[in-house]
């Protein structure tokens, strides 16, 4: 459980540092999104952070993450408060997130992604 977690906080910390090259090691090739608009393909958001259009300047977990494996698959979910800027525009979310990994050898990473906006005023 904690590796996954130290996998989870090292991901994050790329996504920080707006690197798509090292964002890109934490997810599959065919890595998803799920958000309330659908589903989209997570090499959008690669590309969006590779051409600068897209940057998070904060990405925390508040609370305790919900780790569960299942052989080679776990679910972690958290919640998560996170300052982006999409071009140019600034945008505080705080957000339910649900990763689904797999073991790909001798790593975790990340083949789907859903978050949904949290209900104010928050979890008890």
């Amino acid at each position: 459980m904690s590796e996954l977690l130290t996998v989870a906080r090292h991901w994050a910390d790329a996504i920080v540092a707006n690197d798509a090259a090292r964002i890109r090691e934490f997810v599959t090739e065919d890595w998803a999104i799920v958000s309330a608009s659908g589903i989209s393909p997570g090499s959008r958001l690669l590309d969006l952070v590779a051409s600068g259009d897209l940057s998070h300047t904060a990405m925390t977990t508040v609370g305790d993450t919900r780790v569960r494996v299942f052989g080679n698959t776990a679910v972690l979910t958290a919640r998560i408060t996170n300052t982006a800027v999409y071009r140019g525009a600034v945008t505080d979310a705080d957000e339910w997130t649900t990763d689904v990994f797999v073991r790909r050898g001798d790593r975790w990473v990340c083949a789907l992604t859903h978050y949904t906006a949290t209900a104010l005023p928050g979890p008890e």
